[in-house]
């Protein structure tokens, strides 16, 4: 009955994190980086994007239908020369997209899938690592957390390589353990060995970040075989034949470790050079902090715990009046600072348990090196990755993993039940409440996280919070807004790879939100300008833009890099017979989400 219920209990948690993933998928429309999966997934390339013209908004849907002919080398070399990110994600979504053409949903929805599959399947290895690393129960805790984590439910509907890696992750540590397993018993798994390798080494070829959580295992290894070395070996051997025994067992300690750290260093050097010349690209400079103030120099070690925070509760704080923010704020902290104090609570006798005590070890150590090499890529190599909450995906499973397992631990008596505060005795005053509330948290704490969670995990689906990067929901809602009776013509400027794909997503952000593209789309325009030499050749090229729109007609134009100074406050358009046109500048209708865009009028 025990294992019937346990199991029951499994499938529920596996539907509710599917369920909470699945729904809304498509609800949002893609961003930059979405745009750029789907582009390469599809068997598209940056040089079939049409540039410098204006077309209307169903010529770029049609550069996102899949081409079924393109191979996984071609992939390889497309990625290779136009983007900064290893290719074998690129493939897989490529195959997935080729195996549900067929399906009855959206193309945004296709491509979102994998991402969600690849979700469900973390909350299924992170019960398996948690039932084998400490017991079952802490199994399904830890899978609970998995599932109604905003966080991962965030992660889960982004068409990008960031579930995968999770749940390789999860698979490497769940190898860790078994191989910290076999270095205290002196034994030797094959199968085990040669699975956390193959795991390893299909890692770097997902996303280059798993060479942090690779160096981590690394760190853990080598901190076991010193343990090991130290319990084994006297300090004072007595004779010479004991030293050699001693060196040849520390040999064969360290042998296998050795064996299968190279090995999956070896497994990365073919792709060495191309990781090496990304890492030189421009595309990565978006991470250096190019600030001196104090304030960027202290702000890794308040991001740091706000990502913590965001991976178990996330209420909407974006784009809200500010008494919505106020609360939602007050209610994080408040809930984060309970939890925490249970989590440490729950991992000090984790530590003491000698069953769980291995476990508890490895997690805690992978954790903090990853988060220092976070700490030093941001102070020494000035990109700081702590600015981004999604990065933090790298290590995200282990803490899930750990605060699933505490939070099964007592209060003990350190907790408010047996501190002597005599709950009961006091009445029903403000402080009695509160201290009724405080101990019904502690004793429901499972119950009260899953619902927590969940709440967040709904408010992430309905867009509420977690809201894409540079909005092209909203950035389209503001140019639909304004005169939506007059054709539109939308202009992007574009210096690199990166500004065309984000000016895709705000032409795919448009063609979604004017509904039915029969019937909108020849009214709405859209066109990606170069300004490599500047924007003074921009508003040029514009001002000889070929495009079959009448007069009078709204004209926006969104400028990366751009200040609202340099602005023009006349511009000049033609129209079919190529008579020029004025266009004034709307200060009015001024906005900047990440970048600006500024409507003029066009008579």
């Amino acid at each position: 009955m025990k294992a019937s219920r346990h199991d029951w209990l499994l499938v529920g948690i596996l539907v509710l994190g599917a369920g909470l993933r699945f729904w809304h998928l498509d609800f949002k429309p893609l961003w930059m980086d979405e745009v750029i999966t789907a582009l390469f997934s599809l068997g598209h390339t940056y040089d079939q994007v049409p540039l410098d013209q204006a077309l209307p908004l169903s010529a770029f849907e049609q550069l996102f239908r899949l081409n079924p002919q393109t191979t996984c080398p071609q992939i390889v070399a497309t990625v290779t020369t136009q983007s900064v990110h290893p290719p074998l994600f690129f493939c897989w979504m490529h195959t997935w997209m080729t195996w549900v053409d067929a399906w009855p949903f959206s193309w945004i929805w296709k491509l979102r899938a994998l991402p969600a599959l690849g979700g469900v399947g973390a909350i299924a290895a992170i019960y398996l690592l948690n039932r084998v690393a400490f017991f079952p129960r802490a199994g399904l805790l830890g899978a609970a957390l998995m599932a109604v984590s905003p966080f991962a439910v965030y992660l889960s509907q982004e068409a990008r390589h960031y579930t995968l890696p999770i749940l390789l992750v999860i698979l490497a540590l769940l190898g860790l353990y078994h191989l910290l397993l076999d270095l205290q018993h002196q034994s030797f798994r094959p199968a085990i060995w040669l699975g956390w390798i193959a795991v390893n080494s299909l890692g770097f070829y997902v996303h280059y970040f798993f060479l942090l959580a690779f160096a981590a295992q690394v760190v853990v290894l080598g901190a076991a075989c010193w343990a090991l070395i130290r319990r084994h070996n006297p300090r004072h051997p007595k004779s010479k034949p004991q030293n050699l025994e001693l060196k040849t067992q520390n040999l064969k300690l360290l042998l296998p470790p050795l064996l299968a750290i190279t090995t999956v260093g070896l497994t990365y050097l073919p792709w060495l050079p191309t990781f090496l010349h990304h890492m030189r690209r421009p595309e990565t400079d978006w991470l250096k902090s190019h600030a001196s103030h104090w304030s960027h120099a202290i702000a890794p070690l308040y991001q740091l715990p706000v990502s913590w925070v965001l991976m178990v509760i996330a209420l909407p704080v974006e784009q809200q009046p500010w008494w919505i923010v106020l609360v939602s704020v007050l209610l994080m902290v408040a809930f984060s600072l309970w939890l925490g104090s249970r989590v440490v609570q729950g991992i000090r006798r984790l530590w003491q348990l000698p069953e769980t005590h291995l476990a508890t070890w490895m997690l805690l150590l992978f954790i903090a090196v990853v988060v220092l090499q976070f700490l030093a890529i941001a102070y020494f190599l000035g990109k700081d990755l702590t600015a981004i909450p999604r990065y933090s995906f790298i290590y995200f499973p282990a803490l899930i993993a750990l605060v699933g397992a505490s939070l099964l631990q007592p209060v003990g008596r350190s907790g408010i039940r047996d501190r002597g505060l005599g709950i009961r005795d006091r009445g029903l005053g403000v402080r009695g409440w509160f201290l009724r509330a405080i101990a019904l948290m502690n004793r429901q704490a499972i119950w009260v996280v899953v619902i927590v969670g969940t709440v967040s995990s709904l408010s992430v689906g309905a867009n509420l919070v977690f809201q894409k990067p540079y909005n092209p929901e909203r950035i389209a809602q503001d140019m639909r807004s304004v005169a939506p009776h007059l054709p539109t013509l939308v202009t992007m400027a574009y210096s690199d790879y990166q500004d065309v794909a984000m000016g895709l997503s705000f032409a795919l952000g448009l063609h979604q939100e004017t509904g039915n593209p029969s019937v909108r789309s020849p009214k709405t325009y859209f066109a990606l300008m170069a300004q490599n030499q500047g924007y003074e050749l921009v508003w040029q090229n514009l001002s000889r833009l070929e495009h079959p729109l009448t007069f009078p007609l709204n004209l926006w134009a969104i400028s990366p890099g751009l200040k609202r100074s340099g602005y023009y406050n006349q511009l000049t358009l033609q129209d079919q017979r190529g008579s020029a046109h004025q266009c004034f500048i709307d200060p009015a209708h001024y906005y900047r989400i990440g970048i600006p865009y500024q409507r003029y009028r066009c008579d």
